[in-house]
């Protein structure tokens, strides 16, 4: 765990506002700032900064913490390295032997770990016996020796410990191997063995220049085709992209998105240094996020078969839903881009670029390709479609562009597909108030809730506990009294595990009474530290939240805890107490 003291030192000097300003635009809104979230699309801002208490809080979303928690969102960062990321912003070091995680594994060993892995494979794969087969494979795919150190590739020789051995020699343990997912243990005898064997390797780096993760390409028709690092302590596959780290560079206006590693390779050394993919998975939003960040406009370049298109119509939803500006590519004589520039070169494949359609386009052509236009109703249909999609736009200027571009493909006037999309938009209108208020019932009564799901099992207990946590969480009164036993109260007392969790954190990091806050990161993930952002504001709302308050809030919830049964211990005299001074 990192020193309190040098967490809040980190805090002081990365002011909230600042760091925040350098991603989001904010607006002065009284003493407080607002913007646009950057964790959810919306139109009406809701993302309010408060620069007193040096936290966010999102209104529509829940996102919400302080500065280290905005990192942890916003860069897709575990705790530590959030640390690290703001440590280095305003030049403060972090001692080496405080970035230990809580699960016991060093995150600068199990780097430099990774990185020896790297230096090993590239090691097998420039072995002249070794290597061979795998350098053939190369040599097959028209990949020069250049590229290939570029990108850092290597070979994962056959056997079963060829790795696990290397490893070992240089100290690592089996522990550190399995949890980075370089080796797994047989059932049988429990022995160590290698995840990849017999495989070209593809090492991913992450934007600091950090092998985080691998990809493994098997050269012959075995299966599966790729072996992809599932997630360890240093990585999360829905947060990363291939060849970002290169392509970072080069996309402030428009980022290409690929399927396959072999199609990114591809284009880097065909010169079109903007291409990234993902990383063995479909788009996520937090990779979506990512790439918003470093472009204005996307480029799909997914296969031309079935699954991609299927791949490519996710995709637009989710890069649209950030804000970004979407454009497919139709790949006309070849499967995917590493084929087509190869038969047809760099200059074709440019101009298969230029020519890439706009979202809309892309969704018409699809839906002019499924139905007979010549005839009534085929043309009834598509116009349905479309209205569909058209009726989903937010801009009615933009409605009206492509109002007029599918009247002039299905030779339907104008006037009567804008009537039809108005009759939609009006259902959706319809259809959205009731699912919001569907919505504001659900939320009430805490069904659907992924970070407490225990909150809907007793509601009177989770408001009750939510009451007693943010109290403690805003005033250190409060917690000096649960330290000194004047407020018993323990985690059993707790209705939900979130509850108990949370106050056994603040009573773990408040035995001296300095407990911030700014810990809490060590133990919950963002989204949970936006459930106790809003427990601390809706009390910090309210006028009285003194030693009254406080104990009736105890009493209420170990009342709803224990079912109405008398507790005996001692809330309940406190309680007289106050009343007594109250009356003197």
């Amino acid at each position: 765990m990192i020193d309190n003291n040098i967490v809040e030192e980190i805090k002081s000097r990365n002011d909230i506002v600042d760091l925040i300003s350098s991603y989001v635009s904010l607006k002065r809104a009284g003493s407080n700032m607002l913007g646009l979230c950057p964790f959810h699309s919306e139109k009406t801002p809701s993302f309010t900064v408060f620069p007193a208490r040096q936290g966010y809080y999102c209104f529509g979303c829940g996102a919400g913490g302080d500065a280290i928690t905005f990192v942890r969102q916003i860069e897709n960062l575990e705790y530590v390295p959030a640390l690290e990321f703001l440590a280095k912003r305003v030049g403060i070091t972090i001692p080496a032997d405080m970035t230990r995680r809580g699960d016991g594994f060093d995150r600068t060993r199990m780097l430099n770990m990774n990185k020896e892995a790297a230096r090993f494979f590239r090691e097998c794969l420039f072995d002249p016996e070794i290597g061979a087969p795998a350098r053939a494979y190369f040599e097959k795919r028209a990949l020069s020796t250049a590229t290939i150190k570029h990108f850092g590739l290597g070979f994962s020789p056959p056997g079963f410990s060829a790795l696990t051995k290397h490893l070992h020699d240089l100290g690592y343990t089996d522990a550190e191997m399995t949890a980075g997912f370089l080796c797994g243990r047989s059932k049988k005898t429990g022995a160590p063995f290698d995840y990849f064997r017999n495989r070209i390797m593809f090492p991913i780096i992450d934007v600091s220049g950090n092998v985080i993760a691998f990809g493994g390409r098997v050269m012959d028709d075995s299966t599966p085709k790729y072996l992809n690092s599932s997630d360890t302590p240093v990585f999360k596959k829905s947060r990363n992209l291939f060849a970002l780290n290169f392509a970072r560079t080069a996309c402030a206006e428009e980022m290409v998105l690929c399927e396959g590693y072999m199609d990114v390779i591809a284009m880097h050394a065909a010169g079109f240094t903007n291409a990234v993919a993902t990383l063995g998975t479909a788009l996520t939003p937090e990779q979506a996020r990512i790439m918003s960040r470093y472009t204005k406009r996307v480029l799909i370049s997914y296969d031309s078969d079935a699954a991609g298109q299927k791949a490519a119509n996710r995709a637009i939803a989710i890069l649209g839903e950030v804000g970004l500006d979407v454009r497919v590519l139709k790949i006309d004589g070849a499967k995917d881009p590493d084929e087509f520039i190869k038969k047809f070169g760099a200059d074709k494949f440019r101009a298969q670029l230029a020519g890439s359609a706009g979202k809309f386009d892309y969704n018409m052509n699809s839906v002019l390709a499924r139905y007979d236009v010549s005839t009534p109703d085929g043309k009834i249909k598509a116009c349905a479609e479309l209205a569909e999609l058209i009726a989903g736009i937010y801009s009615s200027a933009e409605r009206e562009v492509y109002i007029a571009a599918a009247s002039g493909r299905l030779d339907i006037p104008a006037e009567s597909i804008r009537a039809d999309i108005e009759r939609k938009i009006r259902k959706r209108k319809s259809e959205y108030k009731k699912q919001q208020s569907q919505k504001i019932v659900r939320q009430s009564a805490g069904y659907g809730d992924r970070v407490n799901p225990d909150y809907a099992k007793n509601l009177a207990a989770a408001k009750a506990e939510e009451a007693v946590l943010g109290m403690l969480l805003l005033y250190p009164e409060h917690r000096e009294a649960v330290r000194l036993g004047k407020v018993k109260l323990t985690a059993e007392d707790f209705f939900t595990e979130f509850g108990k969790r949370v106050f056994g954190a603040i009573a773990e990091n408040d035995q001296d009474g300095t407990f911030s806050p700014s810990v809490l990161g060590q133990y919950f993930t963002p989204e949970e530290e936006g459930r106790i952002t809003r427990m601390q504001l809706s009390r910090s709302e309210l006028s009285d939240n003194g030693a009254a308050v406080f104990a009736e809030s105890v009493a209420a919830l170990r009342r709803e805890r224990l079912a109405g049964e008398e507790t005996g211990d001692g809330v309940e005299d406190l309680l007289d107490i106050i009343k007594e001074k109250r009356n003197t």
